[in-house]
């Protein structure tokens, strides 16, 4: 080899390693400028063109993950990162706000190549452009342990689009999650994304948040979603698909099969993407969570969602905060789940909403069908000091009493709830088997109380934390779950 290995051990004469080192540098600013870094008639293993490829694979594999970073910051130019350097060998690694740039990036990535510890890389707002992607493909080739990447806030636009596609048109690593938000996409990325995963399913989790997509974003997001079937999750919020961008998105959401998570807040779409988001929620079976908060919903529209709610069976969360909605809206929100007995819903989140203790006597009986529900509102003021009085009672302490009069743990008494006697428990399932045992007086103020201590942001409910006393050591309030 006449340049040298880029990683030649400094065993060698200092003037040999020097001039390796100078040979390699060049070879790598040379390669990065490349349109296209691997060609498409090679396997991506066998390609030989990419600049994060060490020929020695002996080498490569046996060189310790510190050294092999320290020496691509010398080839590359930059300073290395500390936290880097101490955090390498962790699942997760937050390089956001770190200032890398696109050869900090490519050094970061040359190191990633042979990484297998490494499964989160958070790399948000390091202006790593068009070179610093190409970097992060080419270490994605080799690479086959990151599972979730997040480049947000790297303003990429249309060229980072176009690189980013054609690695997920053609995708082999194991990563399926991907954070693109903030980044400046506009229709012609929405149209590249959406080519590549008509017919890659391996992302599950993709977030293109505070984009520019408008309307033809929303015709091609549709199309895109009518034939995929592997993305569960995807965040559209803060864009601009208004009415037709959520009209065409609701087109493809209606044949879609596997999402289960849609977030399409802050969008402006109004009643007429309500309605058609109804007509979505009446066949759809598969979303689970949905977001409409902030988009100018009023009782018009928020109708045509009860009528889809009716018929629907999968959807457990729902979002309408910061929409124009009064309470006669809020009534028939509820009494369309009432309707449905094979409604799944767990919480909605109307928390904008001043309701009166006649909505409240609704909800009770809304509650005795669906004992899982729990409804944030924003109650008038009369109501909200009865509500304190009846929750006064902090739930621990009644827990507690119960498992001291009975001579059992709050662990036993905990687990007691769950058919599978697991120490976990899914928020709706719990919340359903506290409201319907008899043997701690409580209501559902005091469940919603208690699932915030103990791990609602998890959507699972962990009783573990208290696993090694019989009693609380905080009757005051729980710990939170891991």
């Amino acid at each position: 080899m006449d340049n040298g290995d880029p990683l030649e051990p400094e065993t060698k004469e200092e003037s040999d390693t020097v001039s390796a080192r100078q040979s390699s540098d060049e070879t790598l600013y040379c390669e990065a400028e490349a349109p296209m870094a691997v060609e498409k008639e090679k396997p991506a293993r066998e390609s030989s063109e990419t600049d994060l490829e060490i020929e020695d694979t002996e080498k490569f594999f046996t060189t310790r993950q510190r050294e092999l970073y320290l020496e691509a910051c010398r080839l590359v130019g930059v300073v290395p990162v500390s936290y880097f350097i101490r955090n390498m060998e962790e699942s997760y690694v937050n390089l956001n706000h770190h200032g890398l740039g696109p050869r900090g990036t490519k050094a970061i990535a040359i190191a990633l190549v042979s990484n297998t510890t490494v499964l989160t890389l958070e790399l948000a707002d390091n202006c790593i452009t068009e070179e610093g992607i190409l970097s992060l493909v080419e270490m994605l080739q080799e690479n086959y342990y990151l599972q979730e990447m997040n480049i947000s806030d790297n303003d990429l636009g249309l060229e980072g689009a176009r690189i980013l596609s054609e690695f997920l048109q053609n995708n082999t690593s194991s990563l399926f999650t991907l954070q693109l938000s903030g980044n400046n996409f506009k229709e012609e990325a929405a149209e590249l994304f959406c080519q590549a995963l008509s017919t890659n399913y391996r992302i599950k989790s993709l977030d293109l948040s505070h984009n520019q997509f408008s309307d033809k974003a929303g015709e091609y997001l549709g199309q895109m979603l009518a034939l995929n079937v592997g993305l569960q999750s995807l965040d559209l919020s803060w864009n601009h698909l208004y009415i037709q961008g959520v009209v065409a998105l609701c087109s493809g959401l209606r044949a879609n099969v596997s999402l289960k998570k849609l977030d399409l807040s802050m969008n402006s779409f109004g009643n007429e993407g309500a309605a058609a988001l109804g007509e979505v929620l009446r066949l759809n079976n598969s979303l689970a969570y949905l977001d409409l908060s902030s988009n100018n919903i009023n009782n018009e529209g928020l109708s045509k969602i009860s009528k889809g709610l009716e018929l629907n069976e999968s959807l457990k969360v729902l979002k309408l905060y910061l929409n124009p909605l009064s309470m006669d809206g809020a009534v028939l929100l509820i009494l369309s789940i009432k309707r449905n007995p094979k409604s799944k819903m767990e919480d909605i989140d109307i928390s904008n909403v001043l309701v009166s203790e006649q909505f409240v006597k609704i909800l009770d009986g809304v509650c005795a069908v669906h004992p899982q529900l729990d409804v944030m509102y924003k109650a008038v003021q009369g109501l909200s000091n009865k509500k304190n009085l009846f929750t006064w009672t902090s739930p621990v302490k009644l827990i507690q009493s119960y498992a001291d009069q009975h001579k059992i743990s709050v662990l036993d008494f905990f687990r007691s709830l769950n058919p599978s006697g697991e120490t976990t428990m899914p928020v709706g399932e719990f919340r359903k088997a506290m409201i319907q045992q008899n043997k701690v007086p409580i209501n559902r103020y005091q469940v919603r109380e208690l699932i915030k201590k103990l791990g609602e942001k998890t959507d699972m409910v962990d009783f573990r934390t208290h696993s090694s006393s019989p009693r609380l050591q905080n009757p005051a309030g729980l710990q939170a779950g891991p």
